[in-house]
């Protein structure tokens, strides 16, 4: 058993994927071109947007959204510290500071009720991350970005497809960022990233920025200094494939999802996840919680179940952002989250017998427990 199988999925759409490689290779365009134009049209056209800027990486979205937007040394971003470093680690590399704000119990998203009282003249944005696949509470979010006047980049690499009120992620904040790295919803086969939004100008900056700051009517004239990330073509040919099937996985990975929540709630002391009201989970991750968390792990690797925990460790408590000098209890729910959080396969090769495994061990850990 494996706790995602690409491979499975490979061979699922193996003839179409193989054809798009082939697209591309007999074209010889490997920076740019067609297949990146049009994978970018049909990622607008998904989300509903206007515009849609291909670039390397989930990573290189988040830093180039806030370069656009003029985050410099000096300036605060509010973020989440129960994420994947890259969300804090684009502030840091834009000179500004991350200031942490913590978690709701249900959702393990960014809590609005703890963001207002870090905000100072400093502040620039916020950076809400739709954890696991199921979106930040937008609303309240961006009620007080208006109120203070501040920009929002929703990081939203695990939440493609994932609705709130009818939006889909990254359509609500001034910027959305998409990762598309291997074991995301919609994963690539290699790096790949995407930033989408309604703003003209903020697209306009971004295609620059992320090309060496090159004019696109004159070659060789740099209009600013930018930097080198382009999505490759490959990789766009094989998400367009990929792409045409992400709302069928989604809907896979939620039946699947269901059918642990209805076997697993009332098991031991499990939690299972809350979707919100108003809100779709696209089920990146299926995460539990239980406060025997390592033994169930321990137990279920002994069974051979493979089982991951997103995130071991809270950023705030993570040796790069020693210099913030924060401490142990000033965020109480994502150390608490940390201690408790455990990610079970889900995917949509995943099979009943092998989910019913996993149901019947887990079970069987708190009948011996």
């Amino acid at each position: 058993m494996k706790f995602l199988d690409l491979v499975a999925q490979y061979k699922s759409i193996k003839k179409e994927i193989d054809k798009a490689v082939e697209r591309v290779l007999d074209s010889s365009i490997f920076i740019g071109g067609k297949e990146v134009e049009e994978f970018e049209k049909e990622v607008a056209r998904f989300c509903g947007v206007k515009y849609a800027i291909g670039v390397n990486s989930g990573t290189d979205a988040l830093f180039l959204s806030l370069k656009a937007l003029g985050i410099k040394s000096g300036d605060e971003v509010i973020t989440t510290p129960f994420t994947f470093i890259a969300t804090a680690g684009v502030i840091v590399n834009c000179g500004a500071k991350p200031v942490f704000a913590d978690i709701e119990s249900s959702t393990f998203n960014i809590s609005p009720e703890s963001i207002e009282g870090l905000i100072t003249p400093k502040t620039k944005a916020i950076l809400p991350v739709h954890l696991f696949g199921q979106m930040a509470d937008m609303d309240e979010i961006m009620k007080i970005a208006r109120k203070y006047k501040l920009y929002v980049v929703e990081d939203a690499a695990q939440a493609i497809g994932a609705e709130y009120r009818s939006k889909k992620a990254g359509t609500i904040g001034d910027l959305g960022c998409f990762s598309f790295f291997p074991s995301k919803n919609l994963g690539a086969y290699g790096d790949g990233g995407m930033i989408i939004t309604n703003n003209k100008k903020l697209a306009e900056k971004i295609r620059l920025l992320k090309n060496h700051g090159s004019s696109p009517k004159e070659k060789y004239l740099n209009l600013v200094i930018g930097t080198n990330s382009r999505l490759d073509a490959l990789q766009a040919a094989i998400l367009r494939v990929k792409l045409r099937y992400l709302s069928k996985w989604s809907r896979e990975r939620a039946k699947k999802a269901d059918y642990y929540n209805k076997n697993l709630k009332g098991v031991g002391d499990i939690i299972v996840p809350k979707i919100n009201f108003g809100r779709s989970h696209i089920f990146h991750q299926y995460t539990i919680k239980t406060k025997l968390r390592d033994k169930l792990q321990q137990y279920l690797k002994e069974k051979e179940i493979p089982t991951m925990i997103y995130y071991p460790l809270s950023l705030h408590s993570q040796p790069a952002f020693k210099y913030l000098k924060y401490r142990q209890g000033d965020f109480l729910e994502a150390e608490k989250a940390l201690k408790e959080v455990l990610s079970l396969p889900i995917y949509p090769e995943l099979g009943k017998k092998d989910q019913d495994y996993i149901i019947q061990k887990i079970k069987e850990f708190f009948e011996k427990s």
